[in-house]
């Protein structure tokens, strides 16, 4: 087994983020017999600096080559006056693209021996494991025409969906239900947008073809209540991209932190792979940023990319046995408690991953 892998570490702290992902990658492969053959690109304003644009030619060549795309952050206030374009941020908006990815994957998990970070009480979120599938290439982020009025007193944005892109989405939204719970809950606002009423009756139509997965439609409002109050109710969640984009970053204070968070962009060329957490500048170079979303990202591509499941889930274990140690990075620390260190992180889960699969792989006589 090969896996060529391009790595885009990016800004702020993904760098520090990316080397542990690549760490805890490695020692996998080690295990395993995996051959990775990772290249690094820039990307963000690490590449305006380097070439005078945020997604160089070569970067995005390369990307296009692999097997999949792993991205650390991107983002500096430096270049935040600079006209759209010229933004560290377009350079991962013009990747997305490009590679054609219209499915993100956000899961959202409480993770039981840091359940005292979530801003909810523990008995609300504890169990709690959400997939969010976020339609990414459509909706109102996309829509033409947009635009500001001629008077610039008024603006507009088109919010539009062809039964197509509904339709593919909800597939893999009911594919990955087969593999939890069964369970997939529609999220739309039917009782007020044309979009929602064609979403709402492109996913009933789909689901006819899974008739061992549950279906639920909920309006959005409603449903963002919901989530906060009772989120153990909920499986898989898809949505579009507006909706998607929100409710995701809510579903955080079930784990209680964006850097617990990994994500992945899948149904393209390549698929793309990336924590949720942003570039966080100042903290950047200090080795306390959290990695764990990071590595999260090696358990999804093992998963979705090389069909790694055994190896994907001994990664998930590593990240709550360490935790169930005791070691907290800055974002999960609670007040007096030591702070663990981003490759203190890494470390200790790429020890206690490669000690699951050498007794798994031992015991298997392999």
């Amino acid at each position: 087994m090969k896996l060529r892998l391009v790595t885009l570490a990016g800004d702020g702290i993904g760098p520090e983020v990316t080397r542990q992902a690549m760490r805890v990658l490695h020692a996998v492969a080690a295990v395993t017999g995996l051959k990775v053959d990772v290249t690094e690109h820039p990307v963000g304003a690490a590449a305006i600096r380097s070439t005078g644009v945020p997604l160089p030619e070569n970067t995005l060549t390369a990307c296009l080559a692999a097997d999949a795309v792993f991205l650390g952050a991107v983002g500096d206030p430096a270049f935040d006056q600079n006209p759209l374009p010229l933004r560290p941020e377009a350079g991962l908006l013009q990747l997305r693209t490009a590679l054609g990815g219209f499915a993100n994957l956000r899961p959202a998990v409480a993770f039981e021996p840091v359940l005292d970070v979530s801003p909810l009480r523990a008995d609300r979120v504890r169990g709690a494991d959400v997939l969010v599938v976020r339609e990414l290439l459509g909706g109102l982020y996309f829509g033409e025409p947009r635009g500001r009025d001629a008077d610039g007193q008024g603006a507009f944005n088109t919010l539009r969906y062809s039964v197509a892109e509904v339709e593919r989405l909800a597939h893999i939204a009911f594919q990955q239900a087969r593999l939890r719970r069964r369970l997939v809950t529609s999220v739309d606002k039917a009782n007020v947008l044309e979009v929602s009423r064609l979403w709402r009756e492109t996913v009933t139509r789909v689901g006819l073809e899974y008739p061992d997965v549950t279906l639920k439609h909920m309006y959005v409002d409603s449903f963002a209540m919901r989530l906060a109050t009772a989120p153990t109710e909920f499986d898989v969640v898809v949505t579009d991209n507006l909706f998607g984009d929100i409710l995701s970053d809510e579903a955080a204070v079930i784990s209680g932190s964006l850097g617990l968070l990994p994500s992945a962009t899948i149904g393209g060329k390549v698929a793309l792979y990336e924590p949720v957490h942003g570039s966080a500048p100042d903290i950047a170079g200090k080795d306390i940023a959290n990695p764990i979303g990071a590595i999260g990202c090696i358990a999804l591509l093992l998963r979705h990319t090389k069909h790694m499941p055994r190896e994907a889930d001994a990664i998930d274990a590593a990240t709550r046995e360490v935790l169930a140690q005791g070691m907290r990075p800055a974002d999960l620390a609670r007040p007096g408690d030591p702070v663990t260190s981003t490759s203190d992180i890494g470390h200790a889960i790429e020890r206690a991953v490669t000690d699951a699969l050498e007794r798994h792989w031992s015991y298997h006589g392999v």
